[in-house]
């Protein structure tokens, strides 16, 4: 298998795109199915052995939280 390029998108949602994308993450999780989903024109599948965290980040006035979804590709 060959090796994919290093990414780092971030990318921005209209708040019912990124419910929609919440909803479908639910769901996969709740049945023990892998996700898909595609980010800046790539498709991603997250297997079901992924690890999930919740990062919370402040500095000065901003604060951040950030879903996390880890995995090595075997």
């Amino acid at each position: 298998m060959s090796e994919k390029p290093a990414r780092d998108i971030e990318a921005t949602y209209s708040v019912s795109a990124f419910a929609d994308k919440l909803r479908r993450l639910a769901d996969s999780l709740e049945s023990g199915k892998p996700f898909e989903i595609q980010i800046a024109g790539e498709r991603v599948y997250v297997p079901v052995r992924a690890v999930f965290n919740i990062e919370h980040e402040r500095s000065g006035a901003e604060e951040e939280i950030e879903f996390q979804l880890k995995w090595t590709n075997e």
